[in-house]
């Protein structure tokens, strides 16, 4: 096979990089450079959660899969784009908007909400997206997927009053992923998405480099 188009699905981490209320901001500094030191290193301070990145079960589920127990298998295949563009600040996804997709679901696939959210990173209006309502999860479960992206800060309610898609999911020793960019930028059918976490043993998440191929 011979790669068609790759989109980049991933937000740069800079220290503007938004990130959950609490979470640790990334800080990107020098650490030698070819001035005094002949050579170019960078110390980096991040989350496990900074920019575009895997939610692992053990975010979530004391027990639950650690990064390094998850297949990696969960982080690359089929893509379904979910569309869920023209959401209110605050709105969840529903099952009306995500019927028509459901019998195309197998495992192994792996979902991609589009809300047109991460146009807005930079923006107050980033940490009021859309969320993704659980009975949508429940469905999607059920047809055998483990594998959840969306293109908005959190995947749950934006006022943190539940995060019930985050139980669902990691409780089923499913992965999230969000902080994803550029959903709008796939206009092939099929994407194959490649999102692989940095190796952390033992970590609850871990940053990604994100894609989507077109394969010809």
């Amino acid at each position: 096979m011979i790669i068609k188009k790759i989109i980049d699905l991933t937000m740069p981490i800079t220290a503007q990089t938004p990130v959950y209320p609490g979470d640790p901001k990334p800080k990107i500094e020098p650490a030698a450079t070819f001035a005094q030191d002949g050579y170019h290193v960078s110390r980096l301070v991040l989350g496990s959660h900074s920019g575009t990145h895997i939610d692992a079960p053990f975010h979530f589920c004391e027990h639950g899969w650690r990064l390094d127990d998850v297949p990696l298998t969960y982080f690359l295949g089929r893509g379904i784009v979910i569309d869920a563009t023209g959401k209110a600040e605050g709105e969840a996804v529903t099952m009306a908007d995500a019927a028509p997709y459901i019998p195309k679901l197998s495992p192994g696939t792996i979902v991609l909400f589009h809300t047109g959210w991460s146009q807005y990173a930079g923006t107050k209006r980033y940490f009021h997206h859309p969320y993704v309502a659980p009975d949508v999860i429940e469905a999607m479960l059920e047809r055998g997927v483990r594998t959840f992206f969306i293109d908005a800060l959190n995947i749950d309610p934006p006022d943190g009053s539940s995060f019930r898609a985050h139980e669902l999911i990691l409780g089923a020793n499913g992965v999230i992923g969000e902080n994803f960019a550029n959903f709008d930028q796939i206009d092939f059918d099929d994407p194959y998405i490649i999102a692989l976490p940095l190796s952390l043993p033992g970590c609850d998440g871990s940053p990604v480099r994100a894609v989507a191929v077109q394969w010809a």
